[in-house]
């Protein structure tokens, strides 16, 4: 049996006056997720550990089976791995999001949705402005880069920018974290040394990003553009087992995402990474093409794990009628098609499908709450549940799920 996961990146949300009470995902027009539940079976799944941000690369990790405990190592450290930088042993790599400030404020954590040329063309222009032998800028995708300091020390405190919408932006600054009480590690700079650092780059990127001649032509056009350099989620080099070494029945397997930091997570776990033209992480992504990318690696894969990032952006910028839409759009233009194709294949193939963590429009940030799931393959008996959706799916088969119980959960059925 094939295993296909198709992951809608904070589809889950909460119960919403303007929709009279209901969710998005009680709200949005999904007849093909509505079949699955009723179909299949559901339940709800607690994906971020105890004294873990609730964040996609925490719970991302966590639905694939990983203890957190023993693999996290933030951000940086899986995006290097998806952009192709191998990481020294001596690196500490962080996540560098282009944000724009106004007013003394976190506007927005992604540059006003800047493309992949526009962002790499400022992530260049800073590296050879800031870089030297310490320091490396490297360019991701869109507003998603990377920054390496070798000999940096992981033990401080970052502040997730797409948390702190609307908030000024000077208090959240690095800072060293005082809950770290090891010993400082030979030839690594200092927690603090570290903060310092970092927080002079960013003061040095707003020095030099409004003088970039795109950010000039936006700030004639009015259209909000990246003045700042944001940097979170540090880490060392992971070590984590590929998903074969847990799960022998996958041979071979596949990660699609239009996220570096998902894709890294593939790396590491043993999945080849396939890219999508066209699929950007937004509402305008490529969904057609990822779900004919999905279906062409089952015919060769044993595993898939399909990532949607939409949903979770729309929660950010707060839109509501924009998160229906990708609700809509991943049910018409992935999960149609997929289930019209792998329903007359002769092998069977078994279908998870479930949002990482909740983005709710109204607070625009994640939050550690349990996430709806349901598990479909031919011929297995169905529960009662006949919705996909926050409230509908308490009453699953599974009832609820921690962690790495659904991974297990998935590849027994």
């Amino acid at each position: 049996m094939k295993h296909l996961i198709i992951l809608g990146d904070g589809m889950a949300d909460h119960a919403i006056d303007r929709l009279d009470g209901k969710t998005p995902l009680q709200a949005a027009h999904k007849p093909h997720m509505d079949w699955l539940a009723r179909e299949g079976r559901t339940g709800r799944l607690i994906t971020i550990p105890e004294g873990f941000p609730p964040g996609s690369e925490v719970a991302n990790t966590a639905i694939l089976g990983y203890d957190l405990h023993e693999v996290y190592e933030g951000r940086g450290p899986l995006e290097a791995a998806s952009i192709g930088y191998e990481m020294r042993p001596d690196d500490m790599a962080i996540r560098c999001n282009l944000i724009t400030l106004r007013d003394g404020r976190i506007l927005n954590h992604h540059g006003g949705h800047l493309t992949t040329p526009e962002g790499a063309a400022m992530v260049r222009f800073l590296d050879r402005e800031l870089g030297d032998e310490r320091v490396r800028f490297i360019p991701g995708i869109q507003y998603r880069h990377l920054l390496v300091i070798r000999g940096g020390n992981k033990h401080i405190i970052c502040s997730p920018p797409h948390d702190h919408p609307d908030e000024p932006w000077e208090p959240l600054l690095v800072k060293a974290d005082p809950s770290w009480s090891g010993p400082d590690e030979p030839g690594r700079l200092t927690a603090q040394e570290t903060a310092d650092l970092i927080n002079q780059l960013i003061l040095r990127s707003q020095e030099l990003l409004v003088h970039h001649p795109f950010q000039a032509q936006c700030v004639q056009t009015g259209h909000a553009t990246a003045n700042s350099i944001w940097p979170w989620s540090p880490g060392y080099r992971p070590h984590m087992e590929p998903l074969s070494t847990t799960y022998p029945s996958i041979r071979s397997g596949a990660v699609i995402s239009a996220v570096d930091l998902i894709k890294g997570i593939g790396h590491y776990a043993g999945l080849r990474i396939i890219n999508v033209e066209g699929a950007t992480g937004l509402s305008d992504t490529n969904y057609e093409g990822k779900a004919a990318a999905a279906l062409e690696a089952l015919r060769s894969d044993d595993f898939v794990f399909l990532h949607v990032e939409a949903s979770d952006e729309a929660g950010h910028d707060g839109d509501l009628d924009l998160k229906l839409r990708t609700i809509e759009y991943l049910d018409s233009r992935v999960v149609g098609p997929i289930l019209d194709e792998v329903r007359t294949w002769e092998e069977p193939v078994s279908i998870a499908l479930l949002p990482d963590h909740p983005t709710p429009v109204e607070i625009r940030t994640h939050v550690d709450e349990p996430v709806p799931f349901c598990i479909w393959h031919s011929g297995m008996t169905a529960d009662a549940v006949q919705t996909f959706d926050e409230v509908s799916c308490v009453s699953g088969h599974y009832g609820m799920l921690r962690l790495h119980e659904f991974m297990e959960a998935f590849m027994e059925a």
